[in-house]
């Protein structure tokens, strides 16, 4: 079951069929006990209609309201030897070794919900960077309780040059305006996401292709369950929050993002989530 926040309503759909939630407020929608199943209950009173499909095509927002958006680094094998070789010069390097090991992970705040985008819209690259990528992450909804209600796409956009230069400096490689993308909506299961599901990432310049890679995120090395315990140890999400589980795909060295560029994640079972890059 997939739910999506659109300009005219919330569309649910469940095999094959779209229906128009009654809800009006995002946060009470999303932010419910036992989600899959209340959400089954609720389309059981409405209506199916085939045309609700056009407001996700014409109407879709990004799926957040109030929601901040956290994020793990150095989850993936391939995260933690790119941190360590980008951060090699400013003596970091350790760092990553270390943190991908430890039983603590590394957790960080990505965005407030104003600096998100949907799919559809812009991504934005720092002016004062030379050395930006996507990050293509497999991104969990948890309610206020800590359960893990939903998954959607996630792009951790990350300015590689600005964190290697110093660890310190994460936060302004990671967190500024439109620098995170969720979407297109947010897949909701009876079960735990199946561990073999595909994250691929594909990057393209005038319609060409520049790179393209997927992983699958058993290849992670935390639990989801893992991180959510520690995200909630001292924090409170009274509308939930979302969590970006980290990145195994990372573009090779001497590429970087331009102006323009379209970039396509998709997760199996989820959807795709397009954005155009764009700079201030």
């Amino acid at each position: 079951m997939k739910i999506y926040k659109t300009l005219q309503g919330f569309v649910i759909e469940h095999e094959g069929y779209y229906y128009i939630s009654r809800h009006t407020d995002w946060d009470t929608f999303i932010n419910r006990e036992d989600l899959f199943f209340e959400l089954q209950r609720e389309i059981q009173l409405l209506p199916a209609a085939a045309e609700y499909k056009s407001l996700i095509d014409n109407g879709l927002l990004a799926p957040i309201q109030s929601q901040e958006v956290w994020a793990s680094g150095v989850t993936y094998l391939r995260s933690r030897n790119a941190r360590m070789e980008e951060s090699k010069g400013a003596g970091g390097d350790n760092f990553y070794d270390r943190v991908y090991d430890a039983e603590r992970p590394e957790l960080f705040f990505k965005s407030t919900p104003q600096r998100v985008v949907g799919s559809g819209q812009a991504v934005r690259i720092r002016k004062d960077s030379k050395w930006n990528v996507p990050e293509p992450e497999l991104t969990l909804f948890i309610n206020s309780k800590g359960q893990i209600s939903g998954y959607t796409v996630g792009n951790d956009m990350s300015s590689r040059d600005i964190e290697g230069e110093n660890p310190l400096y994460l936060p302004q490689a990671k967190t500024y305006d439109k620098s995170a993308a969720i979407g297109p909506g947010i897949a909701v299961f009876d079960s735990t996401i199946d561990e073999n599901t595909k994250i691929n990432l594909e990057i393209l310049r005038f319609d060409i292709p520049m790179f393209s890679d997927s992983i699958e995120i058993n290849r992670m090395k935390r639990k989801h369950s893992d991180l959510v315990e520690y995200l909630f140890r001292e924090m409170s999400f009274p509308n939930g929050c979302f969590l970006m589980t980290g990145t195994g795909i990372v573009p090779h060295d001497d590429f970087t993002l331009e102006v323009g560029d379209v970039v396509k994640i998709t997760i199996d079972g989820i959807g795709t989530l397009v954005n155009t890059v764009e700079m201030k």
